[in-house]
């Protein structure tokens, strides 16, 4: 392992905030259009977990995408889902639906939550290149079982949805931005330390519990989140709801956890740095291209046919 003077420090910290989207979803939005284009490739990131089940039963009804990757991973309860490449079906408690607009889809996702009416899970949105953003559409729905799940020597527990731990390999390859996402645990007291590639931006969302996403314990003024501003009092550990954004020189990230332990999402990713033309559920890289989507949308030729 290199030395600590390479690992990648925190360039800015926020919290989640409450938002209503689809017909009525009351959620918590870690990112988004405000935020573009620090987190690039990747757009938006979703945090749709309640214990109330008029939160979510409202639901996303059909609508369409283009330009874009959506990814879904439920944690609890049941999404079920549509599209109009004719997948149907219920995304399960530890599943992962990972969909690729392309040129066009029209689908829909309909949160059921569990027996007790909970409701957990995530959608993360990223980005397509631009001689990408209308190849064929494609579908990948992955199974809580397809997942590994990797025991750290260090007593971490990290479910590999796309990327690599240690050679094991996460179901989901071959995608474009060259993505890593990874759902991590880390008991109290503990340390994990993770390899990123040169360049990728990375980021931390908490989901539960606490740790210090900076290896040095930079104290942060939670006053001044986004500003990237430090003071002299005690450094405060990141805690649920928190999105930890790393600066991109690094080889590595350490997070590190004193009296009680934490999870998070982990995702890095290739940044595209092109231009975003983005208007609700369709992302594309000039305002003409925008306009083309919808008048197609209207017209009824959005979804092209393949032979």
């Amino acid at each position: 392992m290199e030395g600590t003077a390479h690992a990648r420090l925190v360039e800015k910290i926020w919290k989640s905030e409450p938002t209503i989207e689809g017909a009525g979803v009351h959620l918590k939005r870690a990112f988004g259009f405000h935020e573009v284009p620090l987190l690039d490739p990747f757009l938006l990131l979703d945090d749709f977990r309640s214990e109330n089940p008029a939160d979510y039963k409202a639901g996303f009804p059909w609508h369409p995408h283009r330009g874009i990757e959506t990814i879904t991973y439920v944690l609890d309860g049941d999404v079920e889902h549509g599209d109009s490449m004719g997948h149907k079906g219920d995304i399960s408690s530890g599943d992962v639906q990972w969909m690729t607009s392309g040129s066009g889809i029209i689908h829909q996702e309909m949160p059921k939550g569990n027996s007790k009416g909970q409701m957990l899970g995530f959608q993360l949105w990223a980005n397509l290149p631009a001689n990408s953003k209308m190849m064929d559409p494609r579908y990948r729905g992955i199974k809580k079982k397809e997942i590994p799940v990797v025991k750290t020597p260090d007593g971490a527990t990290i479910r590999i949805i796309c990327g690599e731990w240690n050679g094991i390999k996460g179901p989901v390859q071959d995608v474009v931005i060259d993505p890593e996402y990874m759902d991590v645990e880390l008991p109290a007291g503990k340390s994990f330390t993770h390899m990123v590639k040169e360049h990728h931006n990375i980021f931390a969302y908490v989901i539960d519990g606490e740790a210090y996403f900076d290896h040095l314990r930079r104290p942060f003024d939670h006053d001044a989140i986004g500003e990237n501003y430090f003071d002299m009092a005690s450094p405060c550990p990141c805690g649920n709801g928190s999105l930890v954004l790393y600066q991109r020189k690094g080889s590595h990230i350490t997070v590190t956890t004193n009296q009680h332990s934490v999870r998070f999402l982990l995702v890095s990713g290739k940044p595209l740095n092109e231009p975003i033309a983005w208007y609700g559920p369709i992302v594309m890289n000039t305002k003409a291209e925008l306009r083309q989507a919808f008048q197609e949308f209207n017209e009824g030729t959005f979804v092209k046919s393949r032979e």
